[in-house]
């Protein structure tokens, strides 16, 4: 007998790991997807220690949900960095939603589109239209997701980290008119955090990779502007979290101080860690030397003590 309940209790508590380790996952756009032709184009899925994604067709969100009794109502929409090229999916996306389940927090991955000429009208305008459309999905599934509305931040890495930023700065309060309800809900995030993030377009420092993956080798003057994020910083941009280190030559550390001064300027909470060493794209830092190491617990510190 003792040993059929030791049996059952296993069987319960391995359902109950499965179960929270379960995600949903859902197109953003039901129906008409923004910006998109007719194309032969598939998706394409590549794993060499990490998890690459390019020519995305269908924008998703993949929903990690913390269990019930440990969520904090908050929820962070992830943008996986890849120069706009790739998603490095699983490293700078559902890692880092495990990661926040473990904190009670609801990690959500967005699998956006990468920009395209040959399956996309308006290519510099996608990543952006996908990014506010999760935003706006998420708010309208947050009593169904335990998700409090008011609660929900953008994250992202090195591009993504662009994108995030990118969402940060251009938003609207939603159309209460729409006849699609999810229309009507605000794409403004509650909060970002950014990972060593590509924010300005200026070619002398640029991630020039990710620059002309968006908008293009040679670019309208206004299209450099609009996606040089610190510039287009709003007195009613949210609070924010950066980390960088300055020993990163692929994305310059000049791009999160620039982006922290008009934080600043502005007089919109931020809070910045700045390292020695970690170079680029060390996403968690796990099995990492250097304090780099040390940003997954000051972020969730940021987190908790968030207003």
């Amino acid at each position: 007998m003792k040993q059929f309940v030791l049996v059952l209790s296993f069987i319960f508590i391995m359902g109950a790991l499965s179960a929270q380790n379960q995600s949903i996952i859902m197109d953003i756009y039901q129906g008409e997807i923004p910006f998109q032709k007719i194309s032969q184009v598939k998706e394409v899925s590549e794993v060499d220690g990490i998890t690459r994604i390019s020519n995305v067709q269908t924008p998703q969100i993949q929903v990690f949900l913390p269990a019930k009794s440990s969520a904090t109502g908050q929820a962070v929409i992830i943008c996986p960095g890849g120069g706009y090229g790739i998603l490095a999916y699983d490293w700078e996306g559902t890692d880092i939603a495990k990661w926040l389940n473990s904190h009670g927090i609801a990690g959500i991955v967005l699998k956006y589109r990468l920009p395209s000429a040959v399956t996309q009208t308006s290519p510099h305008l996608v990543p952006m239209s996908d990014g506010q459309q999760a935003i706006r999905l998420v708010r309208h599934h947050a009593e169904e997701w335990n998700i409090d509305p008011e609660k929900i931040g953008i994250m992202g890495f090195s591009a993504g980290g662009h994108l995030a930023s990118t969402l940060g700065t251009h938003f609207d309060s939603g159309n209460p008119g729409a006849d699609d309800p999810i229309q009507h809900q605000s794409s403004r995030p509650d909060f970002m955090i950014l990972g060593y993030p590509v924010i300005s377009f200026n070619k002398t420092f640029t991630h020039i990779g990710s620059r002309n993956n968006l908008i293009g080798e040679n670019p309208e003057a206004k299209w450099v502007n609009y996606f040089s994020n610190e510039e287009q910083i709003r007195a009613d941009t949210p609070p924010t979290f950066i980390f960088h280190s300055q020993d990163d030559t692929g994305v310059p550390v000049k791009h999160s101080l620039m982006f922290y001064q008009g934080l600043v300027e502005k007089n919109i909470p931020a809070e910045m860690h700045l390292y020695p060493l970690g170079k680029h794209g060390y996403a968690l830092s796990i099995n990492k030397e250097g304090t780099q190491k040390d940003w997954p617990k000051s972020c969730i510190n940021w987190l908790q003590h968030l207003e």
